[in-house]
């Protein structure tokens, strides 16, 4: 009954998903496209291929997907000879998946949850398993999954308390829906609590797979391009800033630099959560009156220009590369924050806010190893990298804490792949 009126629901609110889609695309055009796999119908050259069995992972969107590399990678090892299929939610996950992957892999929307569209869904593509990142429960998909004898993991699962109460509000429902699946690998024991609480079954604690990206060596090398084209400048990152964060910054760096409160040198570099929004943070820079750049422009950065705007996509890691310090987005502002292991791995030191649910544990043992600093709101933040960028010695003891600190939780994608093996299915 409950799954039932869920059904009901989703039905109802298809109408409002229509106007959701339209409303996007007024700054994102890219949600115009692919309407129809949103709704259950697929081409029909995009079907199952008998002699190559297809391998399913979900990933919502950019985060989910950026973390799939290193399992990705693991799956292909132990599966050569089958295709794998990316299903994302958002064009951002879908551009990122293509960014990274390329043709090495097929992507799709996947539908919204009715029963008719999960059950084509998985008649036109057949897979062999289904793997889901972090947190995202379909109850309809997973019955069709059950119905249809598809073995269905949820991997790299996290849930904050917030979330939790969420799905707590809907208990039989949530119930059904963490039963139906296999295995649950969560990232911490706080996640697997909540998980069990909630009613999941088989939950066992495999570490968070972002720990396993490893930083490519092109992007290494990027990243020493992208310094040598700053002039020798210090170079301070804002790294997936959320909406309304970037404003804080920009106008309190403007007054540190108005009041000599900052080396009048340094360079700040902005890299937006969003792609949709690189033009109106833009906007946002010029309006305080700083002298912009844009990382698209491809040129030197000019002694004048006070902001680099990080306008490209599938270059995180360069950025951490060429910058002194990275303050982590998401986190000025009740957002939960973004992933902070990246600029660990890259011996960055870091700087993060006081909302770090996303990531409360990584948060929590960063700070502690000596890896991250807190802030507790933009003029901090501004001081903070004031301090930092004047005391070296510091920074190179931030950064190889930091470089510890993601070596030591690597290991998930194996704990990972063990869960997700044919004995356990």
């Amino acid at each position: 009954m409950a799954r039932f009126l869920y059904s009901l629901a989703a039905l109802a609110l298809l109408p409002w998903a229509v106007l959701h889609l339209l409303w996007r695309a007024r700054r994102q055009p890219e949600y115009l496209r692919h309407w129809s796999e949103r709704f259950g119908f697929f081409p029909a050259a995009d079907g199952p291929d008998p002699a190559r069995p297809t391998v399913w992972l979900h990933a919502v969107s950019v985060g989910e997907t950026r973390a799939a590399q290193p399992l990705l990678a693991a799956l292909r090892e132990r599966y050569p000879a089958h295709r794998i299929l990316f299903t994302h939610m958002t064009p951002t996950g879908r551009a990122t998946s293509e960014a990274l992957f390329g043709d090495s892999v097929e992507r799709i929307y996947l539908p919204y949850d009715t029963p008719w569209a999960m059950r084509g869904f998985l008649r036109h593509y057949r897979p062999e398993f289904g793997l889901i990142m972090e947190t995202e429960l379909w109850p309809n998909l997973i019955a069709a999954c059950r119905r249809a004898k598809v073995p269905l993991w949820l991997v790299n699962a996290r849930l904050s308390e917030r979330s939790a109460k969420r799905y707590a509000s809907f208990p039989a429902l949530t119930r059904q829906a963490l039963q139906g699946l296999v295995a649950i690998g969560a990232q911490t024991a706080a996640d697997a609590m909540r998980l069990e609480a909630l009613g999941a079954q088989h939950v066992t604690v495999t570490g968070n797979i972002k720990f396993d990206i490893a930083a490519p060596a092109e992007q290494l090398e990027l990243g020493r391009e992208i310094r040598a084209r700053c002039g020798g400048r210090p170079v301070w990152l804002a790294a997936s800033t959320r909406e309304g964060e970037e404003a804080l910054i920009l106008a309190a760096w403007k007054e540190a630099l108005r009041s000599v409160g900052a080396d009048a040198t340094a360079l700040l570099v902005i890299v937006p959560r969003h792609p949709q929004r690189f033009d109106a943070v833009a906007r946002l820079v010029t309006e305080q009156g700083l002298a912009l750049q844009r990382r698209s422009a491809n040129v030197p950065v000019e002694a004048k220009t006070a902001v680099l705007l990080g306008d490209s996509m599938g270059e995180m890691f360069a950025f951490y590369a060429a910058a002194d310090i990275a303050f982590i987005g998401g986190s000025l502002l009740d957002f939960g924050s973004q992933n902070l292991i990246e600029a660990a791995a890259c011996g960055t030191p870091i700087l993060i806010g006081p909302s770090t649910r996303n990531f409360a544990e990584a948060a929590r043992e960063a700070v502690a190893c000596g890896a991250a600093l807190t802030i507790g709101d933009a003029d901090d933040l501004i001081a903070r990298v004031n301090a930092l960028l004047s005391d070296e010695q510091v920074r190179r003891q931030m950064g190889a804490a930091g470089r510890v600190f993601a070596e030591r939780h690597r290991g998930a994608t194996a704990r990972t792949l063990k869960l997700v093996s044919p004995a356990s299915r």
